[in-house]
């Protein structure tokens, strides 16, 4: 089965935890069976996996969120990257294009479009097959997995079916109504749009070169930029007249703010956190070093991270995202292919930096033109290239580099390094790249 989860996201109704990288599938704020704290993308990747050990498995991602995608899944997934946002038709486009032209994939094989971050168990990964065999059949052209609703909500658009069978052509879609509209479109029989359909893969491209008139993925990345921003139901499904739905009776939730998020919790705190006993219905989630106590809190969550503070009534809490988008703050936590970085202080000529390298990882050889910098090893080992001289480096090891040198460092295990950078103009963009020299040879950033 190939499978194109799409990944996208502002990292904004989750704040302070997720942010302008780390959207909310990366958070680590579920549990898995086992006991281990998983994200959305991993705890949706080993679900799929669970039911078809062999899926193809591909993420359509933006740029910013590819080394994230790595440092959680690895190599297991192939990874579809968005020169730029262009909404959900030409992702799904340039995705299909990726299958066809790198992957080869026959145009006769059957693809599924699923969101990387529903919250469901595994009989909905179970109905994929199902979509898979219909879309094969080809009666439908396009066929569609509808969630059955569990009450009028209005932050879905809801699909119409023409009879209530467990597979029926569409009638209609509608958008996201008020909530007396959508009452009146449940008791039709309609069904919420989860963002879930399959389609032979000669079917999508026909509709891309309609559409767009390129030839390939090669010249749609490149006039990716140039795309219309439309989504996919607008583009596709609205207009498509041999289209299908598939009835999913099981449970669907969609994570898309503190209220539902904390609901998912296996427990009600994540890190150092203690509630005492007059505290009722508060979920609390600590990603800094340091303790939070809370008492007598009532229908609360409240997140501490790098990026900030969040303290709130959970129904309040939905309305995150205009407040969010006021704030003027530099990304302070981010999980790279290599590891992660956390800012640990900004001042106005300095920037304190902790940065974790896994095992056989490396950041890129490098210079700085406006600043020097300093690293100071806290644990692991690995080594260092400056100005092509490689040296050993452990605890306690402080290595200098001026503006202008050539500097890496790579990790044999894993390796915490304190990097402080000195400077009046400290930008991302002051960064020169070269080749890697030979001694130095590790995946990186």
């Amino acid at each position: 089965m190939n499978i194109i989860l799409l990944s996208g996201g502002s990292g904004k109704r989750l704040w302070p935890l997720s942010n302008d990288i780390r959207s909310k599938q990366f958070v680590r704020m579920l549990t898995s069976e086992g006991g281990e704290t998983e994200s959305m993308l991993t705890r949706v990747y080993r679900q799929i996996t669970a039911v078809d050990r062999e899926a193809r498995i591909t993420v359509a991602s933006s740029r910013k969120q590819a080394s994230m995608i790595k440092n959680q899944l690895g190599d297991r997934v192939r990874i579809c990257v968005e020169p730029c946002r262009r909404d959900t038709f030409p992702a799904i486009c340039l995705a299909a294009c990726y299958l066809r032209d790198v992957e080869r994939v026959s145009e006769d094989e059957i693809v599924v479009v699923c969101p990387v971050d529903p919250y469901v168990q595994d009989s909905y990964f179970e109905a994929f097959k199902e979509l898979e065999k219909l879309a094969e059949k080809g009666d439908a052209n396009l066929v569609l997995m509808g969630m059955e609703p569990t009450y009028p909500s209005e932050k879905y658009g809801y699909i119409i079916p023409e009879s209530p069978e467990r597979v029926s052509h569409v009638r209609a879609f509608q958008e996201k109504p008020d909530a007396d509209t959508a009452q009146k479109y449940i008791e039709q029989g309609a069904l919420w749009n989860g963002g879930v359909f399959a389609f032979k893969l000669g079917y999508l491209l026909d509709r891309a070169r309609e559409r767009m008139g390129f030839a390939g993925y090669d010249q749609l990345y490149e006039q990716y930029e140039e795309q219309e921003k439309i989504s996919f139901d607008y583009a596709v499904a609205e207009r498509e007249h041999a289209i299908q739905v598939l009835r999913y009776p099981g449970e669907w939730k969609d994570l898309g703010t503190w209220n539902t998020f904390s609901e998912a919790m296996s427990g009600h705190t994540l890190g150092r956190v203690t509630l005492n006993d007059t505290c009722e219905n508060t979920h609390v989630i600590n990603e800094l070093n340091i303790p939070i106590l809370c008492m007598g809190c009532k229908d609360m969550v409240i997140a501490a991270s790098s990026d900030g503070i969040l303290i709130s009534d959970k129904e309040q809490s939905s309305y995150i995202k205009p407040y969010v988008e006021k704030l003027e703050q530099q990304v302070m936590y981010a999980e790279k292919s290599w590891g992660s970085f956390t800012v640990l202080d900004v001042q106005e000529d300095s920037l304190t930096i902790k940065i974790v390298l896994l095992p056989g990882h490396g950041l890129y050889y490098h210079s700085h033109e406006n600043r020097d910098e300093v690293w100071t090893v806290m644990s692991g080992s690995g080594y260092a290239v400056i100005d092509g001289e490689k040296r050993k480096v452990g605890p306690g090891d402080v290595i200098s580099m001026p503006a202008g040198c050539r500097h890496t460092i790579v990790a044999d295990s894993e390796l915490k390094v304190t990097e402080v950078q000195l400077g009046r103009d400290i930008r991302v963009e002051d960064k020169r790249k070269y080749e890697m020299p030979p001694e130095a040879d590790a995946e990186r950033e």
